[in-house]
């Protein structure tokens, strides 16, 4: 499906209000799930990371999240999709978020159903609103720049695109999705869009060097913005079934029949994430756009990367998520301590160490094993100790 043009709206276009107002119909979802198990054993399926507090700002990944997406979207545009379990939770860290905008899955199922419920649900309610998925667990620095990215977005999402915004690769990492840009778009308000030729998952160490040096491709932080029929007309061209559904669902979740039809339907969905599902095949036939993001970005996937957002402790690099009393370090260079329990942690004549006290697990690795922790949460699993999960 090639991009429509939007249709004509009485409201004023992102691009003539002023940079602190709020973008007319336009909707943020946050899909926040996930047990975060590189993180491990700080996040656990019961308190993920994005309900934790993992910059020492005194806000939780949700509540960051939602901090700089109220200015573009006003106080009732964020919606809220999050397992049953985290609900109350969510709520609680979220008070100014209407009940209604929190949509509660009974299960898992990726992040095409997560958005394209919201966004089935918000086209019910509002009708063809420009609908933006912003995940809960992302850091963000720069929050103008991030505002004018997402202005830029919106204005091409109104012209029929699905919109990534792309974000500047600072090294050729392997741990991250690519997006390969093209040519410019050509819409008025977004100057810096540009075509997408394609995207590209987590590449070897050799693939993403040349990725950085042809100045060409952009690291996928999976943020999308697009009109609600533009997405919901994607996914019932790629995938009827999920896309029927979702509107079943959808249909059903304003009134009295929502526990049925979600224990009828729910269970059944594909489980897909929107990149398989809608970008990749309709960047295929060109109907996909990319923002390029210029504000600092990281999606907290490991104590490594965790260690690249908190300041130093001392001359050596060291840092400390915590209580910075609770932790002595001597002859220790570059160690990422995070004292969650009530001990004191030492650490002595080891370099580059990582350890993480909670009250019934303790963690010890190397920085360079920190994309392995998810291992480890796989053995404990296998030895019967799903209560540390």
């Amino acid at each position: 499906m090639v991009p429509s043009p939007a249709q004509p709206s009485a409201t004023p276009s992102t691009a003539s209000r002023g940079p602190s107002s709020p973008i007319a119909d336009f909707y943020a979802v946050v899909p926040a799930g996930g047990a975060g198990t590189r993180l491990w054993p700080l996040s656990r399926a019961t308190a993920p990371k994005f309900l934790l507090d993992l910059t020492g700002s005194g806000r939780t990944l949700l509540q960051a999240t939602v901090d700089r997406l109220t200015p573009l979207t006003g106080d009732e545009g964020v919606v809220l999709v999050t397992g049953e379990r985290h609900v109350a939770a969510a709520r609680t860290q979220l008070p100014a978020v209407p009940a209604r905008n929190v949509l509660a899955e009974p299960s898992p199922r990726d992040s095409m159903a997560a958005i394209g419920l919201a966004a089935a649900v918000l086209e019910r309610r509002h009708g063809d609103v420009v609908v933006g998925s912003f995940a809960a667990d992302q850091v963000i620095a720069g929050h103008d720049a991030f505002e004018a990215s997402v202005r830029e977005a919106v204005e091409a999402a109104r012209a029929g695109y699905v919109v990534t915004i792309g974000i500047a690769a600072s090294r050729p990492s392997t741990a991250f999705g690519y997006v390969h840009s093209g040519d410019p778009l050509g819409v008025d308000g977004a100057p810096s869009a540009l075509h997408v030729k394609g995207f590209t998952e987590k590449p070897d160490a050799a693939t993403a060097q040349q990725y950085l040096a042809s100045g060409e491709y952009r690291w996928n932080a999976g943020m999308f913005i697009v009109r609600a029929s533009v997405l919901l007309g994607h996914l019932a061209d790629q995938r009827p079934e999920l896309h029927d559904g979702l509107r079943t669902v959808a249909a059903a979740w304003d009134g009295p029949d929502r526990d049925r039809v979600l224990a009828e339907t729910w269970p059944a969905l594909e489980k897909i994430a929107i990149d398989h599902a809608v970008a990749e095949p309709v960047a295929a036939v060109g109907g996909v756009a990319v923002v390029p993001g210029t504000f600092g970005w990281d999606d907290v996937g490991d104590f490594n990367s965790l260690a690249a957002l908190l300041p130093s402790v001392d001359g050596a690099g060291s840092k400390v998520l915590g209580d910075t009393g609770k932790v002595v370090r001597k002859e220790s260079a570059g160690s990422v301590v995070v004292p969650a329990g009530d001990r004191v942690v030492t650490v002595l004549g080891l370099d580059d160490v990582i350890v993480v006290d909670t009250p019934d697990a303790l963690l010890v690795t190397t920085r360079a094993r920190a994309q392995q922790v998810k291992s480890m949460v796989d053995a404990v699993r296998e030895l019967g100790m799903d209560e540390l999960l």
